[in-house]
């Protein structure tokens, strides 16, 4: 049987730092509150001529080095981003133009947290039936610059951030090796609980006076709701990996989760019995960066030599949509 393998990972975060420290100057909050509420005590945010292109460009070389791979052997990208360098088209083409691979399609996918994992998924589904050799899978985000960084938007500006993480998915014929299955689940019920409700094109003129002036340009985040449901998702999802492959969560070796928040992160060990030395956890340095997180800390456990041969990874996330997803690869 046909599956897709990880053959190489990279990432790239934007030199800026920005401590908790520094929020307090913008904002009324304290490196304390921040601490103990996302565990998070620095994040990347972008400088003048970072772009979701430049970054995902970035962790794009690095990760086809690590595949011994060129550009130009590429045969499929896919993008994931909440938002993109321009409102038409998505990032994809501008990736695929810099990438020098006219011909070579781009998709687009814009499910948040779970971009990266639904980028994987469709991947996956192309290697397996033979459409493709190998694609890349690239999630990219740029949201410091589209935070209202003021008190009243303190409870998302000080858990986004930005960066970029590049995974490269090639055809392998072996069973037992790379990606074993993929889930990926949504409820759109809950949309508006994590959303950016305007500019939209629902409003005629989409962008005026008035509209700058209304809160629905920033971004919403019921975070009470969401931590309620992530807790319940995650591990769900996690469990229909193990379901679908027959193995225990005793057999993970390594898990990735979307770095949403740390108090997620340790519930999540907890009710999944799971030691937190077996979880990768980079929040603290990096914020939430929503699509990138995944593959940013995939990259870091390349790095660290966690993705050893034979290493069962578990891969999971929860985000806006509300979408949930969960992959399980044997390295």
């Amino acid at each position: 049987m046909r599956n897709s393998t990880i053959a190489g990972v990279g990432h790239y975060v934007p030199e800026r730092v920005v401590k908790n420290a520094d929020l307090v100057t913008m904002m009324d909050t304290s490196d304390q509150w921040i601490r103990e509420r996302t565990g998070i005590e620095e994040r990347r945010w972008v400088d003048a001529g970072d772009t979701h292109t430049s970054m995902g460009l970035k962790a794009t070389k690095m990760a086809l080095e690590r595949a011994n791979m060129e550009a130009k052997d590429i045969q499929l990208i896919i993008m994931c981003s909440v938002l993109s360098d321009h409102i038409v088209p998505g990032s994809g083409c501008f990736l695929q133009a810099e990438l020098e691979l006219p011909g070579v399609p781009a998709i687009d996918i814009r499910n948040g947290c779970s971009g990266f994992l639904y980028g994987m998924s469709i991947a996956d589904k192309f290697i397996k039936t033979g459409v493709y050799e190998n694609a890349l899978i690239v999630g990219a985000e740029m949201l410091s610059t589209s935070l209202d960084l003021t008190t009243e938007g303190r409870g998302t500006a000080v858990i986004f951030a930005d960066g970029a993480g590049a995974a490269i998915l090639k055809a392998e014929e072996n069973p037992e090796k790379g990606v074993l299955t993929t889930h990926i689940h949504a409820d759109g019920r809950h949309a508006k609980r994590l959303w950016v409700e305007e500019p939209s094109p629902a409003h005629s003129p989409r962008i005026s006076e008035e509209l700058l002036n209304r809160e629905g340009i920033w971004p919403y985040m019921d975070g009470k709701f969401v931590f309620k449901n992530a807790l319940v998702r995650f591990p769900e999802v996690i469990n229909t990996a193990l379901e679908a492959t027959g193995y225990s969560k005793e057999d993970i070796d390594l898990l990735v989760p979307h770095q949403a928040n740390l108090r997620i992160t340790e519930a999540v060990s907890k009710r999944l019995g799971m030691p937190m030395e077996k979880i990768i956890s980079n929040i603290q340095k990096y914020g939430n960066t929503t699509a990138a997180t995944i593959p940013i800390g995939l990259s870091e456990a390349w790095e660290e030599d966690r993705l050893n041969d034979g290493a069962l990874v578990c891969l999971a996330s929860f985000g806006a949509g509300f979408t949930w997803a969960s992959a399980l690869v044997r390295f």
